[in-house]
């Protein structure tokens, strides 16, 4: 399971699982919120920030069995992160909606959020990423040179370009044309420049390459 601090979220962005990948909560947060795919998200469906991630039960889920009371079990003993269970309630989940409420919420002490269907899931996901947008902006005192840096997204070239360091996936080449805007910025960037950014092991790879 994935614990805080190991997955790092580019500001105003969703990293999701990537069996998610086409699907339509997928398709329809395309078009709000710049999404970004791992395969290496483990129980988690979707992070948000990089502290809180989203577990997604589906109907199909509700109605299949108990498997996904121990996939949350399993992310609650073993993650640092805040977990938001988002949850499918329909004319066919609804029976099984009571139960599955108190257990979330009082045995587990997660947050319990349900949807009608996956186009109410997107609209959800990005409210809860506007909120943390926000948050974050008060946390950099409304900074608002910050902020416009942070919201143009990297030209596709450059994005490339910077995949191709070793050690950089897509989240970290987001976040390091975020934070120096160039190849030629990022070349000239010092380990402890870059260890704020990506940390120690990865800032020294992309330094020595």
């Amino acid at each position: 399971p994935v614990t805080a601090g190991s997955i790092v979220v580019p500001y105003g962005h969703v990293v999701g699982n990537e069996k998610w990948r086409g699907s339509e909560i997928a398709q329809r947060l395309q078009g709000k919120t710049r999404v970004v795919f791992e395969d290496d998200l483990g129980l988690v469906d979707f992070h948000i920030s990089n502290r809180t991630c989203i577990l997604y039960i589906s109907e199909a889920d509700l109605v299949a069995g108990d498997e996904f009371k121990r996939r949350l079990v399993r992310f609650r003993n073993a993650s640092s992160l805040g977990g938001i269970v988002i949850v499918e309630k329909t004319q066919i989940s609804d029976q099984y909606f009571l139960a599955l409420q108190k257990f979330v919420v009082l045995e587990l002490g997660m947050v319990l959020l349900p949807v009608a269907n996956q186009g109410e899931a997107s609209q959800l996901i990005t409210q809860l990423v506007s909120f943390y947008v926000r948050e974050q902006s008060k946390d950099h005192n409304s900074n608002p040179f910050l902020r416009k840096q942070c919201s143009q997204l990297a030209e596709p070239s450059l994005f490339r370009t910077a995949q191709q360091i070793p050690g950089v996936g897509k989240t970290k080449a987001l976040l390091l044309l975020q934070q120096f805007g160039s190849i030629h910025r990022l070349c000239n960037a010092s380990v402890q420049e870059l260890e704020l950014i990506v940390g120690q092991t990865a800032a020294r790879q992309i330094h020595s390459f």
